[in-house]
């Protein structure tokens, strides 16, 4: 089994080379979708969530109101990283689980962890290869106003709060241009599958 790190930036194509290498035949594990898991009402994060930043971060039905809790977290660099250690290590849990179960079903299957901050979170130590789909920032910009309804100054601000993709580029082990056509791109991404394939 190989355990992959994937990741990106903003608006790079990401999500789209994750489902093109579960098409091949990878196991996709998704970080923010484990991040929502853990965070539903009455878990043990979700209660430590209430505990600490009151119920004015819940929606009506008790359910985690993401847009309130970000602008109290990103507003105060120490609240934020309250908030990820409630969260980071129960993501890590499930996501080793769920690695654990996908070697078991299959001792060569390729393992995508799909995670934003494989670097930013120190991840990248604990996956066997590295890789991140990048894109100009103009592309960025453009797929952000129209998939996200931004304007150019918040599409910016959300590239900018993020690490440079050219220090990501640096730190990983392969990289896929999320610009090319979706023809060309499915065609590297399985070049990529096959080769990974060959490791576990």
């Amino acid at each position: 089994m190989i355990l992959v790190g994937l990741t990106g930036g903003v608006a790079t194509g990401k999500s789209t080379v994750a489902a093109m290498l579960k098409q091949c035949g990878a196991v996709v594990i998704d970080a923010d979708l484990l991040a929502r898991d853990v965070v539903t009402p009455g878990k043990p994060a979700w209660k430590e969530i209430v505990a600490t930043f009151g119920k004015s971060v819940l929606n009506a039905d008790g359910t985690l109101n993401r847009h309130a809790l970000g602008a109290i977290v990103f507003r105060h660099a120490a609240k934020r990283l309250v908030l990820e250690r409630m969260i980071h290590p129960r993501v890590a849990r499930e996501q080793k689980r769920l690695t654990r179960e996908a070697a078991r079903n299959n001792p060569n299957a390729v393992v995508i962890y799909d995670v934003p901050l494989l670097f930013e979170a120190g991840i990248d130590k604990r996956v066997d290869t590295t890789l991140i789909v990048t894109a100009d920032r103009a592309t960025q910009i453009a797929r952000l106003k129209s998939r996200n309804g931004l304007s150019r100054a918040e599409a910016l601000r959300r590239i900018k709060s993020q690490m440079p993709l050219s220090k990501k580029i640096r730190l990983a082990d392969h990289v896929i241009d999320g610009t090319l056509p979706l023809r060309q791109l499915r065609k590297q991404t399985a070049h990529l599958f096959k080769q990974l394939t060959m490791f576990s």
